[in-house]
Order: structure tokens, then sequence, then C-alpha cells
């Protein structure tokens, strides 16, 4: 694929030799956005792809894909926390699974989905589409949440360490008039927060990151869709998560840290702890694999993404049961 390939997704090459299709594969990309490493999967093998994204704008992307690779792709639309649900019923055995987590260069370079404040739009945020009345948009979340709860989500997801300045502002502000659009709460923001000073980034960022991950519930969905993985995967099943900010990354790291059995198993202060559990994965790499400087200069975005990979044992997986996070 070419680089300048509007399609081609972060760590590409990196992620393709992590899942390694192989033929007669069923690989599942949990993330499809633009499609590129679907493409890039069907590309290196005659493997079967099935692609999930809950952004309803992905779908002429899927179609031009299928066209492509008859009998060889397929798309669902959900969350691919609800995985399972999607893929059951037609595929028993899974050899690979992908996930690129977050919010894609599409979304964030359309400026009526609400994602970014680098062009002005409406203040929506839902990666579901803006007529999904099912979920809340970022709008309603500043506009009606009390100001504790909104200061509680600024510093939980986004870590904001004046979030409580921040939630006393967009309250007094919405006092005055609804905050709707993306510069409006922006501005809203900086005022409260304060210039960049000697940071390159903008004093909204966090706030931003914040309410997107609310919306969306991405971290109860990372968490949901790490667990499907784990019941999915076939022994010497590929797992691959591209995830881009601590918080993600967080909870990939312990997830394989614990089912990798790289966690302690006792504790001084408990030496009769019981043994845990038959590690469900191998972790060749505890380290995240970051992108090169040649993909940092080509593409910015790309400068924080991590990429971490494990191999499915043949031991049972932990556990059956998701938690929330929000």
């Amino acid at each position: 694929m070419d680089e300048i390939n509007p399609h081609r997704p972060v760590m590409l090459d990196e992620v393709v030799k992590a899942i390694s299709p192989q033929p007669g594969d069923v690989v599942i990309d949990a993330t499809f956005g633009g499609g590129g490493y679907t493409e890039a999967f069907l590309d290196a093998a005659p493997c079967h792809v099935i692609a999930i994204d809950r952004d309803p704008t992905v779908k002429a992307r899927a179609e031009e894909i299928a066209r492509a690779y008859p009998d060889r792709f397929s798309f669902q639309q959900g969350r691919f926390g609800d995985v399972e649900a999607l893929v059951a019923k037609t595929h028993s055995s899974i050899q690979a699974m992908a996930f690129d987590v977050g919010v894609s260069s599409m979304q964030l370079d359309n400026s009526e989905r609400g994602f970014s404040f680098m062009h002005d739009g409406a203040l929506d945020m839902r990666m579901s589409g803006t007529s999904d009345s099912s979920v809340p948009s970022a709008a309603d979340i500043v506009n009606n949440e009390d100001q504790n709860h909104l200061a509680d989500i600024i510093w939980r997801y986004g870590e904001e360490r004046k979030s409580r300045r921040v939630a006393r502002a967009i309250v007094e502000a919405r006092a005055e008039e609804p905050i709707t659009r993306t510069l409006q709460l922006a501005q809203i923001v900086a005022g409260a927060v304060g210039g960049k000073g000697a940071s390159k980034v903008h004093p909204a960022t966090r706030t931003f990151q914040a309410l997107r991950i609310y919306v969306n519930d991405e971290l109860g969905q990372l968490e949901q869709g790490l667990q499907a993985a784990e019941r999915m995967l076939a022994p010497e099943g590929r797992l691959a998560v591209v995830s881009f900010h601590s918080l993600e990354d967080r909870i990939v790291k312990d997830f394989l840290r614990e089912r990798g059995g790289l966690a302690p198993t006792h504790s001084r202060h408990l030496p009769q702890a019981p043994d845990r559990r038959p590690p469900s994965f191998r972790v060749p790499n505890r380290r995240a694999v970051k992108p090169t400087e040649a993909e940092i200069t080509r593409n910015p975005r790309s400068r924080s993404a991590r990429l971490r990979a494990a191999i499915r044992t043949e031991h049972p997986a932990w556990s059956q049961d998701s938690q929330q996070v929000r």
C-alpha cells in the first residue's frame, strides 16, 4: 500500500506482523475505520476478515472492500465490546483479532462530528453518529451534568489537574447560553485553564478527550473487547491492540500482564495466597511497540501510539464477566 494512502492506519506493518494472517484464518478487525488494517490482512493471506465499527459512515468503505474481496470479507455495524454477540453466530473459531482504540482521523477531520476544536462544529462526539438518540452527545453532557460530576469526568478521563475550575467555568457559561459548538467550549476551557505556557498542547485538549471517552464509554468498551478476545480466540490465536493515551494503554498492559502470568503471584504479607490460574496469553514482548521516527514524521498523530500483542494459550479464559468502567 502507498504510504500516502488516506486509509493507512498507524503502525500498519507492525500490526500485520503481530496478527500474522494465515490461509483460512478468520481475523476480526474490531475497529474498521477506513479499512486499512482489513485490506492489509486480506492482502497478506487468503483469510476471511470480519470488520466491526459503530460508525455508520464507514459502510461505503466496507462495501468497497466487499466488492474487491468477494467471499472473504464481512462487515458488522456495532461496538467492539459487543463483538461476541456480533460474530459468535457465524464463526466459532477466531485465529486473530486487532483493535485500534480511540477516535479515527476521519472522525477528527470532520468538523461536524465535534471531536476536535481545530475547526468549529457541533459539540457531538458520538462515534455511533449524530443521529444516535440512544447516546447522549457531548453537548448533552456539558449542559446537563452537575458541576461535581463534570469535574469528575474531566479529571478521570482527561487527567486534567484543573478539572474543578473547568467544570465551574462550564456551569457558569451555560447559565448564560447553551454550549453547543466546539470552539465555544474550547474558549471556555482555555479561559479556565490558562494559556499553553511552555506546553505545545492546547489547554482544551484534556477536556475534549475526557468528554469523548465518557460519551462513547471507550474504556468500558476496551475492557469488554479484551475479555471477549480472551474467550473467542483459538489456541495460538493472535491479539494486537493499538492505543493512543495512557488510560487505554494501562488497561491493555494490566490485562496482558495479569492474563500472561506476569503479575506477582503472592505477597510477603499474604504468604498463603493461592496460586493464580494458568495464563490465558503468552506475551512475547513486555514492552509496547512504538511508531518509527519515519512514521511520526509522515503522520504526527501516530506519536502517542502504542502497540501491545499477545498469543492465546490453550488454557481457559479467566472471566466471563465484563467490568463497567464508567
